[in-house]
């Protein structure tokens, strides 16, 4: 199969990956864009395995303020090195990331930060619509745990659609940085504050 530059060009905007990376994914998958653009992810995804246990003392302090200065957003985003700090993908992430905070309001980063107060709140409500729907008893327990499990995954950022892409998560947007860079990234926390809350 013949990959012309211009597949290649196409799914490197699409996913950010290398040149090479994207022409190698395309040979890999027949040409297949769509299967390329998975490819890339799963590939991006071992990457940042392998790099996740490296230090990340670096980094920046991003804000994003928004309508009018009613919403602000800190969030801070650690990487290996100052020299990654100041990369330009790295600093349109965290603007992107910082913006996506403002706009959805995650609860925590990931489900640990979920306090279990929120979450016994969730299961009383899930339980009481449950019933007010008539479902069996045995299967309550199972519906409130889908319930619970779909909550995690709409609270927390690192689960979260990402807004200028729903297709994929935060998380998979920080894998593809991650593989892009060569270097372990990690959002480390956030703070978003609106007036009268």
């Amino acid at each position: 199969m013949n990959i012309s530059a211009e597949m290649v060009k196409e799914l490197r905007a699409k996913t950010g990956a290398g040149i090479m990376d994207c022409k190698a994914a395309l040979k890999d998958c027949e040409g297949d864009a769509e299967k390329a653009v998975d490819f890339l992810r799963k590939k991006g995804l071992a990457t940042a395995q392998k790099r996740s246990a490296r230090e990340t003392s670096e980094g920046v302090i991003q804000s994003y303020i928004h309508m009018g200065g009613k919403i602000g957003v800190l969030l801070e985003v650690n990487c290996e090195s100052d020299f990654v700090a100041k990369n330009e993908d790295f600093q349109e992430f965290s603007k992107n990331v910082a913006m996506h905070v403002a706009a959805i309001n995650p609860l925590g980063l990931q489900k640990e930060d979920i306090s279990e107060e929120v979450i016994e709140r969730e299961r009383a409500i899930y339980k009481d619509q449950a019933l007010e729907m008539g479902k069996p008893e045995k299967m309550i327990d199972k519906i409130i745990d889908g319930k619970i499990e779909k909550f995690y995954k709409d609270s927390c950022l690192m689960s979260q659609a990402y807004i200028k892409d729903p297709k994929i998560s935060i998380e998979d947007l920080l894998n593809s940085l991650i593989a892009k860079i060569g270097e372990n990234i990690k959002i480390k926390r956030f703070a978003r504050f609106q007036i009268g809350e």
